[in-house]
């Protein structure tokens, strides 16, 4: 009999006495058989020794660390960036290869059909040029990125990226979702827009779109990384220039993450006060992805449904460019006159009037940045690109730019309004003109008064 069986309960201890003989044996044995069988079910059931390795745990202590998680997602986030920007390099130079080529057909088209000089340049260096350069800049770029956020995204990772960054959001007043959309936003800003619908909150999921211009959209990209490696790689030797490149960007990546946080900070203490929603996320168990699933989502359903609305913005741009290059009030273009008034603000700002024009017209898409400035550059009467990099930074600095002026156009990339196809797009989402108009004088103002700080800022370190 074991030992716990020869323990007799203490009611029938006391009741004992009063039994005859052998009815208090049978008692015993009935308590005795009991515990014996509790005994058999618990060996049955419960099972001694080390528990059996569990693979999500595991990765869930490591990815959602205290220590871990925010060096793994910034790994990442810069795994993912860096494979995006490369592989996209040439995919890019083949696409616009492609279609300046097919510009040369239109154009000798155009000349067999005699077609006026004025329709020629607005359909062909107007438009069509407009076309050809967000075409080549923002589908390879974005063929890359989407399929590789979707890929972390059913892998099951992007979870834990909202778990890291929770406590942040919470802190300041939104909601621990809004990075998932602050992430998309890096591909497309209008994207990162629409994904704010996993918001439930109405007040947060506003709050995720009014600040998701602050993350840096494929269509800034280019501008970022070629004034980064002009004026910041020049500062030290070349072995180190792309990787101080490549720090500077991510440098204004971190600092577009900083100003979310501020700017959700102060919007949900002002405009859009209220309590803040509890966020009950529930890790899901990693799993394998369906690449078949991935294709369709990332290029069907989100690269080619920004891209279409980033051409049917685009394209009016591109006339209007022209246009204004091409009129001219006495002997000077209208494009000439309006850098001319918009210098002053620029100069404070460390910049130009050439370069505020430039973001102006580039209100449609953000890839006609850097070729309107050029065109500017050069007087030329239609956007342009220069064929290297060296003739590029020789024409800036000939114009009075230095590093000072890069940082300045960097900081006012990340910080201005959002392009035409995002305000689009949030006032699809809202419904509202009056959240539409605050999205693009809340990071226009906000640039404005950045870029001028540093400017003035610089100014004093030189005395």
């Amino acid at each position: 009999m074991s030992a716990i069986s020869e323990q007799k309960i203490p009611v029938l201890r006391e009741l004992e006495p009063l039994l005859p003989a052998n009815e208090a044996v049978i008692k015993d044995r009935i308590v005795s058989s009991i515990y014996q069988q509790a005994e058999a079910i618990c060996r049955q059931a419960v099972k001694t020794g080390k528990p059996p390795v569990n693979l999500d745990a595991r990765l869930d202590g490591i990815l959602t660390s205290r220590w871990l998680g925010f060096p793994i997602m910034l790994l990442l986030l810069a795994l993912v960036l860096w494979i995006t920007i490369t592989g996209a390099n040439y995919p890019s130079q083949l696409l616009a290869g492609g279609l300046f080529w097919l510009e040369e057909q239109l154009a000798s088209l155009f000349m067999a059909w005699g077609a006026p000089a004025w329709l020629y340049g607005i359909l062909i260096l107007g438009v069509y040029r407009t076309l050809a350069w967000v075409i080549a800049v923002m589908l390879p770029p974005m063929a890359i990125f989407f399929p590789l956020f979707t890929l972390l995204e059913d892998l099951g990772y992007l979870p834990r990226v909202a778990f890291n960054m929770d406590n942040l959001f919470r802190r300041a007043g939104a909601h621990g979702k809004q990075c998932l959309t602050m992430c998309m936003g890096f591909g497309c800003n209008a994207a990162g827009v629409t994904s704010c619908r996993i918001i439930d909150s109405p007040r947060e999921r506003l709050i995720a779109i009014l600040t998701n211009t602050f993350s840096v959209c494929n269509g800034r990209f280019p501008t970022l990384i070629v004034l980064a490696t002009i004026f910041m790689g020049a500062l030290v030797a070349p072995a180190y220039s792309s990787m101080l490149a490549a720090l500077v960007v991510v440098g204004i990546i971190m600092t577009g993450i900083v100003v979310t946080l501020f700017i959700s900070y102060l919007l949900s203490r002002t405009l859009l006060r209220g309590v803040p929603s509890f966020f009950v996320l529930e890790l899901p168990p990693f799993r394998k992805p369906q690449l078949g699933q991935i294709i369709i989502r990332s290029l069907l359903d989100r690269t080619l449904f920004v891209l279409g609305r980033a051409v049917v913005i685009a394209a009016p741009a591109g006339a209007l460019t022209w246009i204004l290059a091409n009129s001219f009030v006495g002997d000077v273009s209208v494009f000439t006159r309006l850098t001319s008034w918009l210098d002053p603000l620029g100069q404070i700002m460390g910049m130009d009037g050439i370069i505020l024009m430039a973001f102006l017209l580039g209100l449609p898409a953000n890839e006609i940045v850097l070729p309107i400035i050029i065109m500017g550059y050069m007087s030329a009467g239609s956007m342009l690109e220069l064929d290297s990099m060296s003739a590029l930074r020789t024409l800036l600095l000939d114009h009075g730019w230095t590093w000072i002026t890069a940082i300045c156009v960097m900081l006012f990339s990340l910080l201005h309004f959002p392009c035409g196809t995002t305000l689009y797009t949030i006032f699809k989402e809202t419904r509202r003109a009056r959240w539409t108009l605050l999205a693009l004088l809340l990071p226009l103002i906000l640039g404005i008064l950045t870029t001028l700080l540093v400017n003035q800022g610089a100014g004093l370190i030189k005395l």
